[in-house]
């Protein structure tokens, strides 16, 4: 389940605005093709190693895999026919931090579009690793869907 947005005083919707890096690629395989791939978490060790070291395994109703950061559980948006791939991943200290990611139509291809946040405390050594790590993993995944 996901928690809704932060309220404020006044009933307004927010808060801390975070730097973000936006992460491409384009991938020449039907959208749907792509988005039915990266949507199924079985598949994520196939493609994403900065999150998924081995299979993802279903227990209780979550879907979890050991990461780079350990054992994490990984949520992703219900089905949908907009290629909106966002997904949760709860770090082992509770934390979760929320991946927008969107699979775009692009004449026979797609783009595959992931931001990344800097979450607080995060160096920029940190974030530049992240943003490394997302730049493999859809190498990665761009690398499966055009063979």
């Amino acid at each position: 389940m996901r928690a809704g947005p932060a309220r404020l005083s006044g009933g307004q919707t927010g808060g801390m605005v975070h730097e973000s890096v936006h992460v491409s690629t384009t991938i020449d395989c039907p959208a749907g093709d792509v988005y039915n791939y990266a949507s199924n978490p079985v598949n994520l060790s196939t493609w994403a190693a900065g999150l998924a070291y081995q299979d993802v395994q279903l227990v209780d109703g979550q879907w979890v895999v050991d990461s780079p950061m350990g054992r994490v559980v990984v949520a992703f948006a219900p089905s949908n026919q907009f290629g909106i791939l966002d997904h949760d991943v709860t770090l082992p200290v509770g934390e979760t931090v929320r991946n927008p990611m969107r699979v775009i139509p692009n004449g026979d291809g797609c783009d595959v579009v992931f931001t990344v946040h800097r979450r607080p405390g995060m160096s920029e050594t940190d974030l530049a690793a992240d943003v490394d790590a997302v730049t493999a993993d859809l190498a990665a995944l761009r690398a499966l869907m055009e063979h």
